[in-house]
C-alpha cells in the first residue's frame, strides 16, 4: 500500500548538511503494522512528516497506492490526505483546545463525507468515541478536561474519522503511565484490524513496537540498518546498533535476582 524508495530529506544549516533522512527504501502492506525503531534524533519523526507530505522530500519517491505523493500540488495532497492520517505524541498539542470534543470530530468527519446534517454528524462522532472507549456524552467537553490517555484516544478518533488507509502514529505513547500505554497499544491492534489499516508505528523503544508491529524497521542516523519481521529483528538480530536497542529494553529483575 504505501512504497518508499530511495527517500531522502536533507536540511541546509550554517554547519552543513544534516542528512536526516538518507536513502530510506521500505513498505507497508495492506493491513499491516510497520515498526519503526531508533534512538531520538535519527530520523523516524522527519520520515513519517515527509509521507505526510508536510515536509518536501529532498529526492526519492512516495507511492500511496500507486500513486506518488512528491509531485502533487498542495491542494491534491490535501485531498489525498484523507487516506493517510497522523497520531502525534502530544494530544493536548495535536487538539485545538478552544474546540469541543465534538467539533473537532465533526470537522474530520465532514472532510470526506461534505455537508451532513448535524444529526448525522452527531451518530458518525458518537460512535467514533465509543469505539476508542469515550463515552458519547462527553463530546461536548474540551480536551482540557480529559486525561493524557483519554485526549490520545480522542486523537485517535480524529485520525480514523475521515476513513484513512494508512495511519503513522508517531511516539503516541512514549508521554503516557505504563498502564495507560498498554491500553492505547491494544486499542490501536485494535483498530486496525478491525478496519484493516496498514501503519507506521514509531517509537525508541524495541520491546513496544515488538509487542505492535508485524515487521520491523532499525533507523540510524537517517539509514535503515535493519529489516525484517517483528520476531526476526526482536529475537534474531544481526545488526549491532540493532542489538544495543535491544539491550536498552527494560527487563524486570526476579527478586532473587536483585
Amino acid at each position: 500500500m504505501l512504497k518508499l524508495t530511495d527517500l531522502t530529506k536533507h536540511f541546509h544549516t550554517k554547519h552543513g548538511i544534516v542528512r536526516a533522512v538518507d536513502g530510506v527504501s521500505l513498505t507497508v502492506p495492506n493491513g499491516k503494522i510497520l515498526g519503526l525503531v531508533g534512538e531520538s534524533g535519527c530520523g523516524k519523526s522527519t520520515l513519517s512528516r515527509c509521507v505526510m507530505q508536510l515536509l518536501p522530500v529532498s529526492s526519492g519517491s512516495i507511492k500511496l497506492n500507486d500513486e506518488e505523493l512528491t509531485i502533487l500540488s498542495a491542494k491534491e495532497v490535501r485531498r489525498h490526505r484523507l487516506d493517510f492520517q497522523m497520531v502525534f505524541q502530544d494530544p493536548y498539542a495535536s487538539l485545538n483546545p478552544r474546540m469541543t470534543i465534538f467539533a473537532t470530530l465533526a470537522e474530520a468527519v465532514r472532510q470526506r463525507h461534505g455537508k451532513i446534517s448535524k444529526t448525522e454528524a452527531t451518530q458518525r462522532v458518537a460512535t467514533l468515541l465509543e469505539t476508542v472507549g469515550i463515552a458519547a456524552k462527553y463530546m461536548q467537553k474540551y480536551p482540557h478536561e480529559f486525561s493524557g490517555g483519554q485526549r490520545q484516544r480522542i486523537a485517535i478518533a480524529r485520525a480514523i474519522a475521515p476513513e484513512p488507509k494508512l495511519i503513522i502514529a508517531d511516539e503516541p505513547v512514549s508521554a503516557l503511565d505504563v498502564s495507560i500505554q498498554s491500553q492505547i497499544l491494544n486499542l490501536l491492534r485494535q483498530l486496525q484490524r478491525d478496519l484493516d489499516l496498514g501503519m507506521i508505528f514509531i517509537s525508541h523503544d524495541l520491546g513496544v513496537v515488538h509487542y505492535l508491529a508485524d515487521n520491523i524497521a532499525v533507523m540510524y542516523h537517517g539509514k535503515l540498518v535493519e529489516t525484517g519481521s517483528a520476531d526476526d529483528v526482536f529475537y534474531r538480530p544481526t545488526n549491532d546498533y540493532t542489538k544495543q536497542l535491544l539491550n536498552a529494553v527494560p527487563k524486570i529483575a526476579r527478586h532473587s535476582d536483585v
